[in-house]
């Protein structure tokens, strides 16, 4: 498998995104689940993204299971951010405490001492994006957290945010219908 350098950090060119693997757009059987993330490290493939919004977090539970033993052959990635208002409409949460809090829960549900690859998964209009990527940055010189990524965000925010810290990816879901990731 080829690699790729996310800043300092290296993953594998095909990454496994584990959105489907609890329910989001049916629901997945857990024990085929569990067993692709096993199989994809003999298939060269390292890297798992995940996040808290995927099933409130059982996502996250999902993949802790899965790597539970085999920790070091994976490179995880989780995100956060990215919520619900209680009418169903999106949005977000960049607040320092906020990022704080949620990256806990994650370690938690993780079962993991350390996030390689934490995003903020949308951006707060109402935060500065300096304010959670020091957050974020807090974390790292914590040890709770090895890099920093954004995602869904413009031209100007990624620059201000990699100005605040380094940051190693940047994940963008373009569309056909919309061009809403360039703004």
């Amino acid at each position: 498998m080829e690699r790729r350098r996310l800043g300092q950090l290296e993953v594998a060119a095909i990454g496994l995104g584990c959105a489907t693997v609890t329910p989001f757009y049916g629901e997945p059987d857990p024990t085929s689940a569990i067993e692709t993330i096993r199989r994809a490290p003999d298939l060269g493939i390292n890297f798992l993204d995940t996040s808290d919004a995927y099933g409130n977090g059982r996502n996250e539970e999902l993949v802790s299971r899965a790597v539970e033993g085999r920790r070091q052959q994976y490179v995880i990635a989780s995100k956060f951010g990215n919520l619900r208002r209680a009418d169903g409409t999106p949005t977000a949460d960049g607040r320092p405490q906020y990022v704080k809090a949620a990256c806990e829960r994650s370690l938690g549900r993780l079962r993991t001492e350390i996030i390689d690859l934490y995003y903020i998964h949308r951006v707060d209009p109402t935060v500065p994006i300096e304010d959670t990527v020091g957050a974020m940055s807090d974390l790292v010189r914590d040890g709770k957290v090895r890099f920093l990524g954004i995602s869904e965000a413009g031209p100007q925010t990624i620059r201000r945010a990699h100005g605040t810290h380094p940051i190693s990816a940047v994940q963008i879901e373009y569309s056909l219908w919309t061009r809403d990731a360039e703004g």
